[in-house]
């Protein structure tokens, strides 16, 4: 069975968010309606995995997210 990309996302994992999966998603929806360059450009670290989500802290002087993971490719 091949391994899904988001199988190796784990805590302290360096990410970029998938354009294609993040738009129209519902966390697209609640968000700015240009997301940030940043977001796909990454990289973004994991701080925290629950369920189906990850926490995202950049480098930059931006608040931490949570996406879901299937929206998170490794850098």
């Amino acid at each position: 069975m091949a391994e899904t990309p988001t199988a190796a996302i784990k805590k302290g994992s360096l990410v970029k968010v998938n354009a294609a999966a993040y738009a129209g998603s519902l966390e697209a929806a609640a968000s700015d309606p240009t997301p940030p360059a940043y977001l796909f450009e990454g990289p973004g670290e994991v701080l925290a995995i629950k369920g189906d989500y990850a926490q995202l802290h950049w480098s930059l002087p931006v608040p931490d997210i949570w996406l879901r993971l299937n929206q998170l490719e490794t850098f």
